[in-house]
Order: structure tokens, then C-alpha cells, then sequence
């Protein structure tokens, strides 16, 4: 068996460290780290609807960035380059479609609540972080403007992956920049899974060893939605 980095067992999650309400203007936020990485997610509620969303129905979508500084090397904003990054788009999608899994647009009226997923500090896992922290912010907001009803479930997400041949939960840069295969997975509260987006890096994977990997993130999200609960009924 191989020595993580970090000294953590295979199946062991980075200290995860969520604190609720950390901007002050915002219907709902919070504060997540996991590891090294940090994410802040505020969640601001409209009394509007966009142009697609039916009559009597919500919306819930979600924005993601990494400050310039949020890696090793500084990065350009998205603004300085006049568009937004594939990867950024590529992840605020999955953040939307992970948040409305969890929401009855029915129950929550003609509101849009907007999700802003900002990576402060990256070392892994910034998407995951991002939908993990990002419901917490979601259920902070709607229970502020009166609308919890319309929370149906909760989800949460981790990364795990095979780095030499091993499996690993929840990676961090180091494993995550050498791994043979990279798995995301999204899962409810009742454990469904919402995406689940898997690679092979370095070598083809096996349904057998997908398999795996997603029953080691189902532990590991069993343990992010513990911290959650935790964090919103305290």
C-alpha cells in the first residue's frame, strides 16, 4: 500500500472544515475547506425568473471562478479575457445541475437563487468543494427567505481516483495531477447518484474498478452530508 502524501488512508477524507454565513450581505454563504483547498459560496436570492423558467416555477443555477492567486502560478481573470474559461463553464454547469437536484422549483415560487462558487485556494477537488459548500449556502438562503419547504433533498460530492494502481478518496493536487483514472461523483442525500464524470488518464478503467471508486465516494459523501447537517442545524 502506497503512502499518501498527506499521511491519510485510501479511504480518508481531507479535514473538512465548513463555516456558515461568512459574508454578511449574502441570503445564504459559507466558508468550505477541504485540505488545502477553499471555496467560498454565497447564495443571493431574486424575485425573478429567466425567460425559459414556466409560470409559478424557481430557478436555481450557480457561477464558479478561481482567483488569480487561488493556484502556484497567478492566473487571468476571466474578465481580462473577455470570456469565461471551458473548465469554468464546465464546472459551474455541474454545480447548477448538482443544486436543482436537490430543489422543488413547484415549492420554490418565482425566485432565482444564484449560487457564486469562488476558489480562494486550490489543491484538488475545487468542483467538489464547490457543490458541497454550495448546498449548504442554497439551504442557508431558503430557509432565510422562508422558502425550506422547497429543499426535497441534499447533495454532496468528492473526487477518488487511482494513483499506482491504488484507489484513493478525495484527491489532492499532487494525487490528482498523477492519477491513472479521476472520477468526480455526485450523490443525494438518499444515495443517488446526480453525474458522475470519470477518466482514464493514464490507463482504461473497468466497470469492476468504477464500481470501486464510486463506493468509496459514496462513503466519503456519507461523511461530507454528516458536516453539513451538522453545520445547518447548528
Amino acid at each position: 500500500m502506497m503512502a499518501r502524501i498527506d499521511g491519510r488512508a485510501a479511504d480518508q477524507l481531507r479535514p473538512v472544515e465548513i463555516i456558515p454565513n461568512f459574508n454578511q450581505f449574502a441570503e445564504g454563504s459559507c466558508l468550505i475547506r477541504c485540505g488545502n483547498t477553499q471555496v467560498l459560496c454565497c447564495a443571493s436570492v431574486e424575485d425573478r425568473t429567466p425567460p425559459h423558467v414556466p409560470e409559478g416555477e424557481g430557478w436555481v443555477t450557480a457561477e464558479y471562478s478561481m482567483l488569480p492567486r487561488a493556484n502556484r502560478e497567478r492566473s487571468k481573470r476571466d474578465i481580462a479575457k473577455l470570456k469565461l474559461s471551458p473548465r469554468s463553464a464546465e464546472i459551474q454547469r455541474l454545480v447548477g445541475r448538482s443544486l436543482r437536484a436537490c430543489v422543488d422549483m413547484k415549492k420554490l415560487g418565482e425566485r432565482t437563487i444564484t449560487v457564486d462558487c469562488d476558489v480562494l485556494q486550490g489543491d484538488g477537488g475545487t468542483r467538489t468543494a464547490s457543490v458541497t459548500g454550495g448546498y449548504v449556502a442554497l439551504a442557508l438562503a431558503l430557509k432565510k427567505v422562508g422558502a425550506l419547504d422547497a429543499l426535497v433533498n441534499s447533495v454532496a460530492a468528492v473526487s477518488a481516483g487511482i494513483v499506482g494502481d491504488e484507489l484513493l478518496l478525495d484527491l489532492c493536487y499532487e494525487e490528482d495531477s498523477s492519477a491513472q483514472v479521476d472520477l468526480n461523483c455526485v450523490m443525494t442525500g438518499d444515495g443517488k447518484l446526480v453525474e458522475l464524470q470519470g477518466t482514464g488518464e493514464g490507463r482504461a478503467f473497468t466497470i469492476e474498478e468504477q464500481r470501486a471508486l464510486v463506493d468509496l465516494c459514496a462513503k466519503g459523501i456519507g461523511q461530507l452530508q454528516a458536516i453539513q447537517k451538522q453545520v445547518l442545524e447548528g
